[in-house]
């Protein structure tokens, strides 16, 4: 008989034991238990010691207020010019409030990465491929402003989003490489045309300085004759201008007589 009361005695107690130990939680700092009781909604507990009434009081989860990384896989998009291309990208995002967060949607995890990827579809097919390529950072703030005004009812807030890689086909690659290439020769032939231009208008200044003092344009006509003399040339034929000899009285030719 002492035995038999023994055993229900060690039965009760286990049974109180169970009782106590899941009407005890313990959450970490970044934690938070959304408690129900009898089926409504307490609220958010913790962190540290949350104390539960034994079959009264359920806690439904325990949601992490960390920031969460999402990756979001590749997406085939076709962008507003017709360029099919698919784009992947990651979203950051945490929770705000963890009662809402739970009785708003029945996974707010799945629910925010489906809603990335449908945004993501949506949001490039608007856009033409230059401006995807090219405007990356104001495409990522228009993203994350809308998963921000979509997900706010569900108490998260989504703090960025950045497009990751954009795989284009092999055919717009070469297309997308020809247009470089003729770019940058473009580029090459205005700088090219500027410079002649510059020299073009150095070169008329020079000339109109060199007009007004004829003695200055003999020198700059020896001064060539002497690099010429220096590049290995063993005869050199040039013509001698007769206003060069005019500027050197000695070397000019003489008035011949007239004829009576």
């Amino acid at each position: 008989m002492a035995a038999g009361l023994g055993l229900g005695g060690i039965l009760v107690l286990f049974i109180v034991i169970l009782i106590l130990g899941n009407a005890v939680r313990i959450l970490l700092e970044y934690e938070r238990g959304v408690v129900f009781r009898l089926g409504r909604l307490v609220g958010a507990k913790g962190p540290g010691i949350v104390l539960l009434i034994p079959l009264v009081d359920r806690m439904k989860r325990r949601v992490s207020l960390r920031t969460q990384v999402l990756d979001v896989p590749p997406q085939d998009v076709i962008t507003r010019d017709n360029v099919s291309v698919k784009v992947n990208a990651v979203v950051y995002y945490r929770v705000m409030d963890a009662s809402r967060a739970v009785v708003e949607v029945e996974n707010f995890d799945y629910a925010t990465s489906q809603l990335s990827q449908t945004t993501l579809r949506s949001v490039l097919g608007q856009v033409e491929l230059d401006e995807l390529l090219a405007a990356r950072e104001k495409i990522n703030e228009h993203l994350q402003t809308i998963l921000d005004k979509q997900t706010d009812p569900w108490g998260i807030k989504v703090s960025l989003v950045e497009i990751k890689h954009v795989d284009l086909p092999e055919e717009m690659k070469r297309v997308i490489s020809s247009q470089a290439v003729a770019e940058r020769e473009r580029r090459a032939k205005v700088i090219h045309a500027e410079g002649e231009l510059q020299a073009s208008a150095k070169l008329q200044e020079a000339a109109a300085i060199l007009g007004r003092t004829p003695q200055a344009l003999h020198l700059r006509y020896l001064q060539t004759l002497t690099e010429i003399s220096t590049e290995g040339t063993k005869v050199v034929v040039f013509p001698l201008p007769m206003e060069m000899l005019a500027s050197f009285p000695r070397l000019a030719p003489k008035e011949l007589p007239r004829e009576p």
